[in-house]
């Protein structure tokens, strides 16, 4: 056994970021048995429960993606058995998770964020969709972006360019949750910037520059190698560079998270970056943004990751 003991990495669930939870985990898993860390890797079902109070881990890495990986239920679940992971407390989580929120916490920092309006599907069964919408498009103006309030892999989420396109881009947002975030869509560079504190302050990592080839970094686009083109560092300005990371800094102390996060961001024409919504357990697959600003960054990811779980235990 490794001085770090027995760890365990949760991956899976029942999200529809089920797959992808499994790569993330699995490759976490990866990383540290070349650390020398002895891992198990679990789903979250019945057997969770019993199992870590059979055989107590030292910490715990959870690479669950929406739904209870990153609503806090599972982080709620961990704490009820003593057992410390990495991330984000579950009141953290419960406000970074939905989207609308979390706007509104950051905007309260001073940071740039979309104009959107929230709004639940029954809203426009109730009060008739084509005039609700119209009013969103009156308001808002075009193009937009439609994406569920929760849940994340860009799942349901759609750029809007006319009016016409509106009824079904809220069709596809409802088909994965039941409430949809409407933002006025920026152009721009689309940038995700990963924030890690191990022990002394959150720190940004090199941001990293997203380009699709189909112009949509779309759940494809975002899992299936080849599809699009990253950049690590961003091809970005030393002011724009620098404004990215310390939004994506602000936003993590914003929302009061811990260890691991990442946001991600437009940079407009200016140069100026906007707040689209935070990670509270950013993917590790092979494609995924964390891995590759740590590469651009210098850091080994086994090492990292290692590190995370010692502050965890540490909390312990």
């Amino acid at each position: 056994m490794s001085d770090l003991g027995h760890v365990l990495v949760l991956a899976g669930g029942l999200s529809y970021e089920r797959e992808v939870s499994i790569r993330s985990g699995r490759r976490v898993a990866e990383v540290l048995r070349a650390q020398g860390v002895d891992v198990e890797t679990r789903d979250t079902d019945s057997s969770l429960v019993p199992s870590v109070l059979a055989d107590r881990p030292t910490a715990v890495f959870v690479t669950l993606h929406g739904g209870a990986g990153e609503d806090g239920a599972i982080r709620t679940v961990l704490e009820l058995l003593g057992v410390p992971y990495v991330g984000a407390a579950p009141d953290a989580c419960r406000v970074a998770f939905d989207k609308p929120t979390a706007k509104a916490v950051v905007r309260s920092w001073g940071l740039n964020t979309p104009d959107s309006v929230s709004l639940p599907k029954e809203t426009f069964h109730d009060l008739g969709a084509s005039a609700v919408l119209s009013r969103i498009v009156d308001s808002l103006g075009l193009p937009l972006f439609v994406k569920p309030s929760r849940g994340g892999s860009a799942l349901g989420a759609s750029i809007v360019r006319s009016a016409e396109e509106l009824p079904a881009a809220m069709v596809g947002c409802f088909a994965y949750g039941d409430t949809a975030l409407i933002e006025t869509y920026i152009e721009g560079v689309e940038v995700a910037v990963s924030v890690v504190d191990l022990g002394e302050g959150p720190v940004a990592l090199p941001p990293v520059e997203i380009v699709p080839d189909g112009g949509a970094y779309d759940y494809a686009a975002r899992y299936t190698a080849g599809r699009t083109e990253f950049f690590a560092p961003a091809r970005l300005g030393d002011e724009a560079m620098a404004a990215c990371e310390a939004m994506a800094v602000a936003a993590h102390s914003a929302l009061g998270l811990r260890d691991v996060s990442r946001t991600d961001l437009i940079v407009d024409g200016d140069g100026k970056p906007w707040f689209l919504e935070v990670n509270v357990a950013p993917g590790m697959t092979e494609t995924s943004l964390l891995p590759m600003a740590a590469e651009a960054a210098g850091k080994d990811l086994g090492a990292l990751c290692r590190g995370l779980l010692e502050i965890a235990a540490g909390r312990g």
